[in-house]
């Protein structure tokens, strides 16, 4: 693991920092967030996690794509499209107004960051016009109090720059600097650490501009050193599949082996370290180049070291044995990522979102799972959910993209997770969620429902974006 005391370049009071743009990366005129589906919170502390479906392609006071926040609140008979709360740069106590094509929502992470007992959401508006310049972006927390999600405040970028909040990251682990915020954008990364507090206030703010145009970010503990390690992933690079991935960014200082376009963190051998997961959905542009194909998932183990940068990773496809399905060109295996426990066992599993996989439909789109496993490849016991699956509500249908973002989270607190799918492509880009109840050995069709924009209080026909618009403007 990299020693972050002893870096070149690096994190850096925003305020002192004159480093130039390092890289050259290969960048698309109109970026696309990496958007994680935001887990389930309880920001109403009433015992039970509550939904968060952004729909940032929602028209809000006639202000077409300024975007918005539906949370559904959690409760022992599970989720009701009638108890929730839409929020927007238009609600009372959020900073901003709606705008056209701010995409409010665009990405959103959750975590108790003032540690009051009630979890706290993290959401961007990437393409927000700021005094900062055109489409300079905003990261807003909007936190949780008795009444749920009643008021936020901004998390500012240091300087200026496009983009700001493309993917954010939020991580509690304890006070102080265990607490931790990362925000992407294409002059680089903000990390904010605790304390933080309701009225705004944060421990510090710090600026990593020399792994620039960062396209994707999470946090988790790769040495169980009690502070979280930064991951962030630049934007598409022209010579590779992906983006680079960085732990611990520094300038040259990427992982040598591995690349990909959205990562998450959880352990999932059970060994007490945390280990890094990032999807890689492109393909290689050329024979015996990195990537595979119809996309992969790499796996780093953590351990005390953390993760070196000569680290080897584990390589996951659909030709994996135990995967479900086969590695076909443009399946776009990756394109939605997600780890955590499903079936209680202590080890998290990975839940890889194909949206592009041709399921007798074009593009019609697959979820799968891969369980954790203590010792072993893994593969094996492996399982997948498409709208074909017995039990799901709903048809496969061409270009829907199901597998388009993946959550996970237990909200009737019986203590089996339920699984978050969604469909941004579904009934005309209005998109769709659909909610996988937990059993006895992870998330169960039967019994699943489906949450579609109209459900929700968003007439507009088309473009909603419900549950976010995942990886499909870059894939």
């Amino acid at each position: 693991m990299v020693n972050r005391r002893g870096l070149r370049g690096g994190w850096r009071s925003g305020a002192l920092l004159v480093a130039a743009v390092m890289s050259a990366p290969l960048l698309s005129a109109a970026p696309a967030a990496a958007v994680h589906g935001a887990m389930p919170g309880d920001f109403n502390g009433d015992g039970y996690r509550d939904a968060v479906l952004p729909a940032p392609g929602a028209n809000i006071a006639g202000k077409a794509g300024a975007g918005a926040v539906v949370v559904l609140y959690g409760s022992k008979a599970g989720l009701s499209t009638s108890r929730r709360a839409t929020i927007t740069q238009n609600t009372a106590g959020v900073p901003g107004t709606a705008e056209s094509n701010d995409g409010f929502g665009a990405t959103t992470a959750t975590a108790d960051l003032n540690r009051d007992g009630y979890a706290d959401l993290v959401v961007s508006a990437p393409y927000e016009d700021t005094t900062r310049g055109q489409d300079a972006g905003t990261v807003t927390v909007l936190w949780g109090s008795k009444s749920g999600l009643t008021s936020g405040t901004d998390l500012p970028a240091t300087t200026a720059g496009r983009y700001y909040g493309l993917d954010v990251a939020a991580l509690s682990a304890g006070p102080g600097v265990r607490t931790e915020v990362l925000a992407a954008g294409y002059e680089g990364a903000m990390r904010f650490r605790g304390p933080f507090s309701r009225s705004g206030t944060y421990g510090s703010a710090d600026e990593n501009r020399d792994t620039a145009s960062v396209g994707s970010v999470t946090l988790g503990d790769f040495a169980h050193s009690g502070v979280p390690d930064e991951v962030v992933l630049t934007v598409r690079l022209s010579d590779i599949s992906g983006g680079e991935v960085y732990i611990n960014p520094v300038y040259g200082g990427a992982q040598q082996t591995g690349n990909g376009l959205i990562a998450a963190t959880g352990d999932i051998n059970g060994d007490g370290y945390t280990d890094l997961v990032v999807a890689d959905p492109d393909e290689p542009d050329h024979a015996g180049a990195d990537g595979a194909l119809g996309g992969r998932v790499l796996l780093w183990y953590g351990s005390a070291h953390g993760i070196a940068r000569d680290t080897k990773p584990v390589q996951l496809t659909q030709n994996t044995p135990g995967v479900p399905g086969t590695s076909e060109k443009e399946d776009n295996f990756g394109g939605a990522l997600a780890v955590s426990d499903l079936n209680r066992d202590g080890l998290a599993d990975i839940v890889v979102g194909s949206p592009l996989e041709d399921t007798g439909k074009r593009n019609a789109g697959q979820v799968t799972v891969i369980p954790g496993r203590r010792t072993g490849a893994l593969g094996p016991d492996s399982y997948a959910f498409t709208q074909n699956t017995a039990g799901i509500p709903g048809a496969d249908e061409a270009e829907d993209a199901f597998g388009t973002t993946v959550a996970v989270g237990d909200i009737n607190k019986d203590g089996k997770p339920e699984l978050f799918i969604s469909a941004a492509e579904e009934n005309n880009a209005t998109g769709a969620v659909w909610v996988l109840a937990g059993g006895i050995d992870g998330p169960t069709a039967k019994g699943s429902s489906i949450i579609t924009a109209p459900s929700v209080g968003f007439p507009q026909k088309d473009s909603t974006l419900l549950g976010g618009n995942g990886l499909l403007g870059v894939i």
